[in-house]
């Protein structure tokens, strides 16, 4: 006897990406609610459930969700504001005093709800925030039926949403408890970087995100002039100085970690971090490049991120992993860096990609709203 779904998409060529990439053509994918109950050949989908509705994908590929591991959504209202300049001034000298002067909550929705509509079309369904009014990001992502991590920013100055730093703690805490259970949204807290941030706002974040057991997202060793600077002035990497103010005792997501050596890599991984790689923005803002096949031999978990509209200049996932495929294989002589190392390690590389299942808002109306292309 057959099982009652809701939706069976059919007739596609369905790459799960498990750990056999397995490979159905034609396949099937049979869906209930918000949740992917089947993945198979046709004829095996088609024996053993029946579907409210049957959608034919006409030979199109259907393939998990692409995750954004690090970026700022609603900077898609600020794209080509400032180009061609190092990070300090390119983050210091135009984006924060914009920001500032600009940046409210109708700007926000406006400009996540854009974002939402560009990672729909390319077949994102999942992604990893950092901004101000991050409720705002948080209702416009959940409106648009998407998945997220959404981390309000703390850093030492004045900031669009809060005058002190203090303030941007409260309203951290205040977003966590409000959204902790949400289907669709997972809160967190973001002191924006240890060059934007005192002792005391680091190890106070940290705490935060223990307390409810959430993520706490951040920008590490992104530059060499920061690596530098840190030093001089805790006479220490930038990994041991977070480490010692607690970060690493958090769900850490550490954003770019361009300059760190092996020793950093090793902290990160026994403190169970994932470290969010962003190719395009650290090629514009000439960053370096990260060391990610030393993190993946490592068996560090990494993520693929675009980083913010406006440092990149796009939202676009398979440039990002196009791109890491290539950076990694100059950057280390080696023209088979991902392939060269253990299955764990590739796999942590791979979850930028899973399936995802579907948003309360978003029924799979077609095969492209499902990541196909």
């Amino acid at each position: 006897m057959s099982k009652n779904v809701d939706v069976i998409l059919t007739n596609a060529l369905v790459l799960t990406m498990d750990e056999d990439f397995k490979q159905y053509s034609p396949g099937a994918v049979a869906v209930q609610g918000d949740s992917i109950v089947a993945v198979g050949p046709v004829d095996e989908i088609a024996g053993e459930y029946t579907a409210k509705e049957t959608i034919d994908c006409n030979g199109n590929i259907l393939m998990p969700g692409l995750v954004n591991a690090h970026t700022h959504v609603p900077m898609t209202l600020l794209r080509g504001l400032a180009d061609d300049l190092r990070l300090d001034v390119w983050l210091m000298g135009y984006m924060m005093p914009v920001e500032r002067e600009f940046v409210s909550p109708e700007f926000v929705q406006l400009g996540t709800s854009l974002a939402c509509a560009e990672f729909i079309r390319s077949g994102v369904t999942t992604f990893c925030d950092m901004y101000y009014f991050e409720e705002d990001v948080a209702k416009a992502t959940a409106d648009a039926g998407l998945r997220a991590v959404c981390a309000q920013t703390v850093l030492k100055f004045p900031s669009p949403d809060a005058d002190s730093w203090e303030d941007s703690l409260a309203l951290a805490r205040d977003f966590i408890k409000d959204w902790k259970d949400h289907v669709l949204i997972v809160p967190a807290v973001a002191p924006h970087a240890p060059y934007t941030c005192t002792d005391e706002i680091l190890r106070a974040t940290a705490d935060l995100a223990v307390e409810f057991d959430v993520p706490l997202h951040t920008h590490l060793a992104e530059t060499a002039l920061e690596r530098e600077n840190m030093r001089a002035e805790q006479g220490m990497p930038v990994i041991p100085y977070v480490k010692k103010q607690g970060l690493l005792d958090a769900k850490l997501i550490a954003a770019h970690c361009v300059h760190i050596d092996m020793g950093e890599m090793r902290s990160l991984l026994h403190a169970g971090a994932g470290v969010a790689h962003n190719p395009s923005s650290n090629l514009k803002l000439a960053s370096g490049f990260a060391p990610v096949p030393e993190m993946l031999k490592l068996g560090l978990n990494v993520g693929i991120g675009t980083d913010g509209p406006a440092s990149n200049n796009d939202l676009d996932m398979f440039e990002e992993i196009r791109l890491t495929s290539f950076i990694s294989k100059a950057s280390s002589n080696d023209p088979t860096p991902a392939s060269s190392v253990e299955p764990p390690a590739r796999w942590h590389l791979r979850r930028a990609s899973r399936w995802s299942g579907y948003g309360r808002k978003s029924p799979p109306c077609s095969c492209r709203e499902f990541g196909a292309r």
